[in-house]
């Protein structure tokens, strides 16, 4: 605290210098540590991206049951909750679906091919994730980008395909780890 009384002094004269005004020390003492010394201390757990789909559903009425159908024709089932992160939910199964830019919309490494039947139960898409699908290769009418689609119950039995290539994934076979 000898540097805080010596700070207090030193800003006490010179405040009473250049205002020309008397200052009761221990007023300011009071204001300036319950100002500026004040501990902020958070009490509730802090999410990361992505947390809400490591996390199981809390009854049977929120899951959401969809199958990914990987680069090899493999099909995944995957049991997701209502509102779910389709990137961060194949992340959670590790599912090769890379999301290069963490549901930023600043990448299309996320794309995937969406079934025709679900394809109208989703919303349309933001021009933003248009502008990103163009950069994907292998586009066709029912690609989607996973970090656009949150999981709703009309889901339920949503089979996603994975293309078989992105832009950003590694030629030499390294398969990156979400971050």
């Amino acid at each position: 605290m000898a540097g805080l009384s010596s700070f207090v002094k030193s800003w006490l004269i010179i405040r009473n210098i250049s205002l020309g005004l008397t200052v009761n020390k221990r007023q300011f003492i009071y204001r300036f540590r319950r100002k500026y010394l004040r501990r902020n201390i958070m009490t509730t757990p802090a999410f990361q991206h992505g947390d809400y789909e490591w996390q199981d559903p809390k009854s049977e009425d929120e899951v959401v049951n969809i199958t990914f159908v990987n680069r090899d024709g493999k099909k995944i089932p995957v049991r997701g909750k209502i509102g779910d992160n389709i990137l961060y939910l194949a992340h959670r199964y590790e599912i090769e679906l890379e999301g290069a830019c963490e549901a930023s919309l600043a990448c299309s490494t996320c794309h995937v091919y969406v079934d025709d039947e679900y394809i109208e139960k989703l919303p349309e898409p933001l021009e933003e994730e248009e502008d990103m699908l163009d950069l994907a290769v292998f586009l066709r009418n029912n690609s989607r980008l996973g970090c656009q689609i949150i999981l709703t119950k009309e889901l339920d039995g949503l089979t996603l395909r994975l293309p078989q290539a992105t832009r950003n994934f590694y030629v030499d076979g390294h398969v990156p780890k979400p971050h």
